[in-house]
């Protein structure tokens, strides 16, 4: 699959429980791997409808009656599945981060591998690049979003460091990115503290944790009674999001008790987290930080 190897694909699957005739979402289709085992469960009268942001993905439109993709962000899950007349569904998968396709496209952006123009849009029609964050945001918000997002500890430095750069000339490119932080990229961390910095812009630039929030909400109201989600993370903030989420219903604080003490929480977690096994690693090293989890609507 040369667009996205889909990752934890029969584990992912297997944990929607899928029903012959039931409705479906994929809200990651990318190169459409976990949609094709999706609808290879599904029978004549199930549905499958699939999100994806990023235009590229669309090439990939899978051709069979049961099948819609919708060229949409996933933040915007309930309004359009309304469109197609869905209100309910039984099951939600979402593969989260950037898909293969995405990294190894080098005038995306995304890779350390490419010197290319900073850029980092999922939705390649989208405002704000980071072309955007980098060369204008003030010196406390990009503090902001270095430690926030990429739990840079010399946020500060680093942001201060952007903007002294900054002000003789844009800084255009990854490799001016680079270049203009050698300082604080010593030989043997560089590449492990450039790509914390280029996954806190890349979270910026795609609000990737406020359009996780968005979704995460929706799936409570979308599912049907025992209707399950299975989600893979990539990195630490998703996960936390994720497993608080599904634990109480909540992304911060704990749920109220009744006069007896008891809790009422939307889902029930089902199995323990997920992991690539080695083989799958060996295969796809980008599976090495993947964390499923799946969870049952109460």
């Amino acid at each position: 699959m040369e667009y996205h190897n889909p990752v934890l694909l029969k584990e992912t699957v297997d944990g929607l429980n899928i029903k012959e005739d039931g409705v479906y979402v994929d809200v990651t289709f990318g190169g459409g791997g976990h949609s094709k085992e999706i609808l290879s469960r599904l029978g004549e009268k199930g549905k499958l409808y699939a999100f994806d942001q990023d235009q590229d993905a669309l090439d990939n439109a899978l051709d069979d009656p049961r099948f819609t993709l919708i060229s949409q962000n996933f933040r915007h899950l309930k309004k359009f599945l309304r469109f197609y007349g869905i209100k309910k569904v039984d099951g939600i998968l979402g593969d989260f981060g950037v898909s293969s396709h995405q990294f190894d496209v080098a005038e995306r952006g995304f890779s350390l591998r490419f010197a290319a123009d900073l850029d980092m849009r999922m939705d390649q029609e989208g405002e704000i690049s980071a072309y955007n964050v980098v060369n204008e945001y003030s010196e406390k918000d990009l503090q902001s979003v270095l430690f926030q997002y990429g739990e840079i500890r010399n946020a500060k430095a680093v942001a201060a460091q952007i903007i002294a750069v900054r002000e003789e000339q844009p800084i255009k490119t990854t490799e001016e990115l680079r270049i203009a932080l050698k300082r604080f990229l010593p030989n043997h961390k560089e590449h492990k503290i450039l790509a914390q910095i280029y996954q806190a812009i890349r979270i910026e630039v795609n609000q990737e944790i406020e359009v996780l929030k968005e979704f995460l909400l929706q799936t409570q109201e979308l599912l049907e009674e025992g209707g399950r989600i299975s989600l893979i993370s990539y990195h630490s903030l998703e996960d936390r999001l994720v497993k608080r989420f599904i634990r109480s219903g909540l992304f911060e604080g704990e749920p109220e008790k009744d006069f007896y003490g008891r809790v009422e929480v939307p889902f029930k977690k089902v199995g323990k987290l997920m992991i690539p096994s080695n083989e799958e690693i060996k295969i796809n090293n980008r599976a090495r930080s993947a964390k499923l989890r799946i969870a049952e609507r109460l």
